[in-house]
């Protein structure tokens, strides 16, 4: 990842036709979002906390948004947001679940661990893409990011 560009929106998604479609669908504005994808919880992780392959990048210029799916390997997407909303240094960055998973418990889990929004992933195609687009417009456009005094660096 280039440490140069801010990073607007983390894409974790394991599965990379659902990853594919996504950024697909987030690209086609004029002003396209910087879009990271990562597949696994862990490397969520160290691109969040600055670590390891990403110890360049910095606290202070979060992802506008991470699109976290709940099924991950490594570290599944409820582990992440856990512990994304328990440091003061990453509370304050919005995490919108995008999942397939239909389990209610998922859903519980992820609003008592502090989820902005829980999307379940549309089935078809263009119910997908519909989904996706909104999903940027509204996170992006209408949504006023967390100014810096949201977010603890000490």
């Amino acid at each position: 990842m280039p440490e140069s560009k801010a990073v607007e929106i983390l894409l974790v998604e394991d599965n990379p036709r659902d990853a594919e479609l996504t950024l697909h669908v987030l690209n086609q504005k004029d002003a396209a979002p910087s879009v990271h994808t990562v597949r696994d919880g862990e490397e969520a992780l160290d691109v969040l906390f600055c670590r390891r392959a990403y110890s360049g990048r910095s606290f202070e210029s979060p992802p506008r948004l991470v699109l976290l799916d709940v099924k991950l390997p490594k570290v599944n997407g409820l582990e992440v947001l856990q512990k994304v909303k328990e440091d003061p240094r990453t509370r304050a960055i919005p995490v919108v679940i995008l999942t397939s998973s239909r389990e209610e418990r998922d859903l519980v889990a992820a609003y008592q661990h502090g989820a902005n929004s829980y999307i379940q992933k549309p089935l078809e195609f263009t119910d997908f893409r519909e989904t996706a687009k909104h999903l940027g417009l509204y996170w992006l456009s209408v949504n006023i990011a967390p100014p810096a005094r949201a977010f603890c660096f000490d």
